[in-house]
């Protein structure tokens, strides 16, 4: 972790850039590549600096070069430390607040107010090169960057009433700051984006995805050509830190987003194909939005003014690229990373998994995978109503690569359609060229030891924790279809006592079809659990169970049993130690041959 410490005493030379806003999904960014490319950099941070830092170790980001310093851009001056920073040549102003539902107060002291602080800031440095400023791309970008933008924005009161404060601030300080940046001969850049994308970023276009998944978006907002641009946020920092190193580019403004999105319609299609999920086939135009009561629709009513048709000229932005040796990713590949990473972090609401996870096709179903799908030491299939995540715990204690997933139509994952879970299990292990430990969490004791039996030689072990059929079975109602409805009208902390399972992990029962999936299950399951007794006898591939002394077998077995004590249904969620422990010592799994 590097030092925090101010500027004031730099250990790797005094800085050569800043970035405001450097805590923010831009400056972030920004700060990343200016750290790659060997520059020395000033971070300014409002918050708690360790959020920036452990982001950029996480990245892999070389962070000799880096020194955080504590600003705030609505201060004139800025709150900087006096001394220290007198060889900045650079200034990259990322900060903002993006947000909606801001007050007129709060948008203008950072998106107005505050950008012109940092400008009057930087007209003070001996060494100024450039002011890269971050605008937005619904801000007029004709003309140059210190002059008068075409659309003036005056800031009146009309402004924000039609606008909102976010979009009505942007567009304000836009003007503004060209107008200072001419008064005071500032060698200025304004880099007008569209919506930024990549891991880390929930607001804006995020919330119609997570809609989408959640199916809450019956109707798609505006017509067939309406154009939401976006750009990777990696090629946008590129764009950003290439911009002072070209002379020409001083008192130029550049929209910088992906011409290639596709319209609004076929975006949001292209991510419900990819996460297994149904697109919407109707639209709502945008006038009729305006009109109808936002608790009706559900739509923030300072969205709709970038729910547009509107084409942008970026044919400077594009020819700057080409001369910088930049290219911009493959869209679809962009969007369907983006989709995975929203989904991996439950939309911002939980923590960004670590390592390959993402939706991959198995047997036919939309799959959501964590883990190594070829050369994994351990296959760990979770039971109901849980997810793959409920193995985090235990797989952060294990040494040996692991490969978790999705049930089909459970979790993240799709429907499982026509197929078989059978089918699916044998399609999820197709790819491996390991003999693994395969371990089954209650439910997915049954599909584990059919796919054992049926392929014997293809694992090392088979590892049943907890199997439900070998225990008290689930409650009659949850196996009737009269459960249904009640899982779905039952608020999360009573879902989770009926369930009997830890709160906080029922939240996917929430989603279309995924109650009736979960009843679909246990049905199933209840109707074979002699049969999986019976299969447990004559199997050939070496077998043993784990429990938790709170929730012990109720039919006397002839394999190795081993009780966690403590330990109730959930011993990955509550003892994971102890069964990584246990795991651990029954990796006897390399190449197949």
């Amino acid at each position: 972790m590097p030092s925090t410490a101010s500027p004031l005493d730099p250990s790797g030379g005094s800085p050569d850039s800043i970035v405001f806003g450097a805590g923010g999904f831009i400056g972030r960014s920004v700060v990343a590549e200016l750290l790659r490319c060997g520059r020395r950099v000033a971070a300014t941070v409002r918050g708690d600096a360790d959020r920036l830092t452990s982001w950029l170790a996480s990245q892999d980001v070389p962070l000799g070069g880096l020194s955080v310093v504590r600003a705030d851009i609505t201060r004139t001056g800025l709150g900087l430390p006096p001394t220290g920073l007198d060889g900045v040549r650079d200034v990259y102003n990322c900060a903002a607040r993006f947000a909606f539902g801001l007050s007129v107060a709060e948008a203008r002291a950072a998106n107005v107010t505050g950008a012109l602080n940092v400008l009057d800031w930087a007209a003070e440095l001996p060494g100024l090169r450039r002011v890269v400023h971050v605008s937005g791309y619904r801000v007029s970008a004709d003309g140059p960057a210190d002059g008068p933008a075409d659309d003036t924005a005056d800031g009146t009161a009309a402004d924000y009433r039609r606008l909102g404060a976010y979009e009505a601030s942007k567009k304000e300080g836009d003007a503004a700051v060209r107008a200072r940046a001419r008064e005071r001969g500032i060698p200025l850049t304004i880099a007008n984006p569209s919506t930024a994308i990549g891991p880390g970023q929930y607001v804006g276009l995020a919330s119609l995805v997570s809609d989408l998944w959640h199916g809450r978006l019956p109707a798609l907002p505006g017509g067939r050509e309406v154009f939401v641009p976006v750009v990777d946020v990696g090629y946008l920092a590129a764009f950003m830190t290439r911009l002072p190193e070209h002379e020409e580019t001083a008192g130029r403004a550049y929209w910088i987003l992906d011409d290639r999105t596709p319209v609004l319609p076929d975006l949001i299609a292209l991510l419900a194909r990819h996460m297994g999920v149904r697109a919407p086939r109707r639209s709502i135009p945008v006038g009729l939005l305006r009109r109808l009561p936002r608790a009706l629709t559900g739509v923030d009513p300072e969205t709709l003014s970038f729910l547009s048709a509107d084409r942008y000229d970026t044919a400077p932005a594009r020819a700057f690229a080409e001369k910088a040796g930049l290219s911009q990713p493959p869209t679809e590949t962009v969007l369907t990373t983006w989709a995975d990473a929203l989904v991996a972090a439950r939309f911002g609401t939980a923590s960004t998994p670590t390592g390959r996870c993402g939706y991959q096709d198995v047997a036919g179903v939309r799959t959501w995978l964590s883990g190594d799908r070829e050369q994994p030491g351990h296959v760990l299939l979770h039971g109901l109503p849980l997810d793959a995540d409920s193995w985090t715990p235990t797989v952060d204690r294990l040494h040996a690569s692991t490969l978790t997933a999705d049930l089909p139509g459970h979790g993240r994952s799709g429907p499982a359609g026509t197929g078989t879970l059978d089918g699916w299990v044998a399609g999820l292990l197709e790819p491996v060229t390991t003999r693994p430990v395969l371990t089954a969490h209650s439910f997915a004791g049954g599909p584990a030891l059919r796919y054992a039996a049926a392929h014997p030689g293809a694992i090392s072990r088979l590892v049943l924790v907890a199997p439900a059929f070998l225990q008290n079975p689930a409650p009659r109602l949850l196996r009737t279809w009269a459960a249904v409805p009640l899982l779905r009208r039952l608020p999360p902390a009573r879902l989770a006592e009926t369930l009997d399972v830890p709160v906080g992990r029922t939240a996917d029962l929430a989603r279309p079809g995924r109650a009736r999936a979960l009843v679909a299950a246990l049905r199933g399951a209840h109707g074979r659990r002699d049969e999986l007794r019976r299969l447990l006898e004559r199997i050939d591939v070496p077998v043993e169970i784990v429990v938790g002394s709170a929730d012990p077998l109720t039919v006397a077995v002839d394999v190795p049993v081993t009780t966690i004590d403590g330990a109730g249904h959930f011993p990955q969620l509550t003892h994971p130690a102890a069964l990584a422990t246990h795991l651990e010592a029954k990796v006897g799994c390399r190449s197949a041959g």
